[in-house]
């Protein structure tokens, strides 16, 4: 194929192509191209010369300049809302696509500042030797304001949390960005409700109604199992084991949250954790929330620490954590270090720190996840003061720094990819590090059991810089029920005893199985780290039973 200019310039070029319908493709796009920049008159024939060689001849014409695209009635607010690089400026070649552009991006400055009904059009269009110029004319309508949330279906949230969770506050100037946001704004931030469809609008009387049909999810559990044992150290009396966990979610339809998990598996070692949480706070954009965690390790050592948070949702994904954190730990038996030499391991310590986390998640679900990424990045640094214990002597002190600067850093991401209809897969990357000057065994990062490295008992692992990985396959068989394989690697430094870099790794297979009364999760783990071997009297198996209402 060959292509020509026109008389006015008698260049030919040639293209070679495979058949009659790419020539006509790629005609087309030559004439689209030179219409985009301008040339509105330009004449084009396609002659077949014979059967292997046609000809395309174009006139492209005069080239249409823009004189003055002026602004019209545009008002000074929506002029500075608009992208600079949308203006058209003098002599610049005539772009329907660019006039496009800018007229778009009016109607979507308009659209979410309170004029869904806003239009926009040229106006004083002039035309004279190949040179135009126009203004632009815009039409705002009514303003219109968000009027009360309604929830059309059954979930006993109050709409007026749903309303600052999505932004779409009564009395708010309309925003068509908020109103498209609502179902990925709930779907990856409020567990506690499921979209039952699309929202839908209504305007009366300068007012627009949003409908929500959500309805609500069983997320409240309660689960837990308790022991009465005799107890073999002290004759005569019982002793109490068992876990249990309380957790509460949206209490009175506000958001509200309310976590406790205890749990206390030997005589001297017992662990709890309380939680609690308060969405928009004085009626404002931020949550509050405190925690308290107790963990008593067998007789050796007790810790204790408090976290008050104050949270924002940044964007649809995007959740932001500051908090602080107040850290104490206590020697418990302290006769046993009357002969030292040196300081223990574990010591008397408190531990005051400050920092945010990050949290990022977009998933299709967020109970059980097929696709998607979540995420959290911490950070957190503060003072840690080692204090002296009067059982043990104080010379072992002398030479350390007892006032030091600590800092840490931990995060994970889970990626779920769904493959196929009723295969998935959820790849899970974690790591961390904690640095100071003094470690001590007590305020290590803890890892092992079900959410870590599975193969190990729960908190196992003692480290202060860490990362590991999880694969694990998975098999559908109806919404939150699922055969699942497993292969978990880590890597593990643990400072404070100078132990050798350790490389865990376990691997399983498992189930989650939905019920009427809640989700039971079944798994079965072979796991090898250093202190223990790969071997059936060493695996583990990693039940419970979540009971929803």
């Amino acid at each position: 194929m060959e292509l020509s200019r026109g008389k006015a310039e008698s260049e030919i070029l040639e293209f070679n192509f495979s058949d009659s319908l790419a020539i006509q493709s790629f005609s087309a796009n030559v004439i689209d191209s030179l219409q985009r920049e301008g040339y509105l008159n330009m004449e084009s024939k396609l002659l077949f010369i014979s059967e292997k060689k046609v000809l395309l001849r174009l006139n492209s014409g005069k080239q249409y300049k823009w004189i003055q695209l002026r602004n019209g009635n545009l008002e000074p607010w929506i002029s500075a809302s608009i992208n600079a690089g949308a203006y058209i400026g003098k002599d610049s070649p005539f772009q329907f696509q660019r006039v496009q552009q800018l007229m778009e991006e009016i109607l979507e400055t308009g659209q979410n500042k309170g004029f869904p009904f806003i239009s926009v059009k040229l106006d004083s269009i002039n035309i004279e030797n190949g040179q135009v110029s126009a203004a632009l004319f815009m039409d705002k309508g009514p303003l219109i304001r968000f009027d009360t949330l309604q929830i059309t279906g059954n979930s006993k949230s109050q709409p007026l949390y749903l309303a600052r969770k999505t932004g779409i506050l009564p009395g708010e100037p309309f925003s068509q960005k908020k109103v498209n946001q609502v179902m990925d704004l709930l779907k990856n931030n409020v567990p506690y409700v499921s979209l039952a469809g699309s929202p839908e609008l209504s305007f009366q009387n300068e007012q627009a109604t949003v409908y929500l049909p959500v309805n609500d999810q069983r997320m409240n559990a309660i689960d837990g199992i308790i022991g009465l044992l005799p107890n073999e150290i002290e004759a005569s009396k019982w002793l109490v084991t068992g876990q249990f966990d309380l957790q509460l979610y949206n209490v009175s339809g506000k958001g509200r949250d309310y976590l406790l998990n205890w749990q206390r598996l030997t005589q001297y070692s017992q662990n709890l954790r309380l939680e609690a949480r308060e969405p928009y706070i004085l009626g404002s954009r931020l949550d509050i929330s405190g925690a308290f965690s107790f963990l008593k390790e067998d007789t050796t050592f007790l810790n204790r620490d408090f976290t008050f948070k104050v949270g924002y949702q940044m964007a649809a994904h995007t959740y932001i954590d500051f908090f602080g954190k107040w850290q104490a730990g206590d020697l418990l038996s302290v006769s046993r270090y009357e002969n030292a030499t040196e300081l223990p391991e574990v010591a008397d310590f408190r531990y005051n720190n400050y920092g945010a986390v990050l949290h990022y998640t977009n998933v299709d679900d967020l109970i059980v996840p097929k696709s998607g990424w979540r995420s959290n990045l911490t950070f957190g640094i503060g003072n840690k003061i080692i204090k002296e214990n009067t059982g043990i002597s104080a010379d072992l002190y002398s030479g350390i720094e007892k006032n030091s600067l600590q800092y840490y850093i931990q995060g994970k991401v889970d990626y779920f990819l769904k493959w196929k209809q009723y295969f998935s897969s959820r790849l899970s990357l974690g790591a961390g590090e904690l640095n100071n000057s003094n470690l001590l065994l007590n305020d290590l990062f803890r890892l092992g059991g079900l959410q870590t490295i599975r193969g190990f008992n729960e908190n196992f692992f003692f480290t202060n810089r860490y990362v590991y990985l999880n694969v694990e396959p998975r098999y559908y068989f109806g919404n939150y029920s699922y055969f699942l394989l497993f292969m978990d690697f880590g890597m593990l430094e643990e400072q404070v005893s100078r132990q050798a870099r350790d490389w865990p790794f376990s691997f399983g297979g498992g189930l989650s199985l939905e019920t009427a009364g809640g989700i039971f999760n079944f798994v079965y783990a072979l796991g090898k780290a250093a202190n223990q071997p790969l071997g059936f009297n060493y695996s583990r198996i990693h039940f419970g039973f979540t009971g929803r209402f």
